[in-house]
């Protein structure tokens, strides 16, 4: 990696996991002018084709999968550290579920509400309402119900 300032080249001086092991923080030094700065590391998913139900095919969006994940969670309470987890840990097992870079979108469905069901049931019913396509108030009922259990 070169310096922001003088385009050089950097060392590492140190590296550290985050608090929820979802990135790598390195310090860094510039070997020329000796400015200091950090940098942030993630894993990201890559080629990685999602089949729809119309068994139609498309690269699969990070940007799509957060925005579904947070519209679940609107006027929920939670950090912005807790909520990079729970998508960390949703990639994750997006990454293990995928064979041969390839993953069905309602694997990936099925990934989310066992993930949100854990972190906030409020989010875990209204993403099924969409996932499942709530038709009435029976089918929430019907899935607060298995909460219960």
């Amino acid at each position: 990696m070169v310096c922001t300032l003088c385009d050089n080249d950097t060392r590492v001086i140190e590296s550290r996991t985050t608090a929820q092991n979802t990135s790598i923080r390195r310090r860094r030094e510039c070997i020329a002018c000796k400015f200091r700065f950090s940098t942030v590391e993630e894993t990201e998913i890559l080629d990685l084709t999602v089949i729809k139900r119309a068994l139609k095919e498309e690269l699969y969006s990070k940007e799509k999968l957060l925005e579904g994940i947070k519209r679940s969670l609107v006027k929920r309470e939670y950090s912005a550290e807790m909520f990079k987890k729970l998508t960390s840990d949703i990639e994750r097992d997006i990454q293990i579920a995928a064979i041969d870079d390839h993953i069905k979108s309602s694997d990936i469905g099925e990934i989310v509400m066992k993930h949100l069901k854990d972190f906030d049931t409020v989010a875990y019913v209204r993403f099924a309402s969409v996932y499942r396509d709530f038709k009435d108030p029976d089918d929430f009922a019907r899935e607060a119900q298995k909460l219960e259990k």
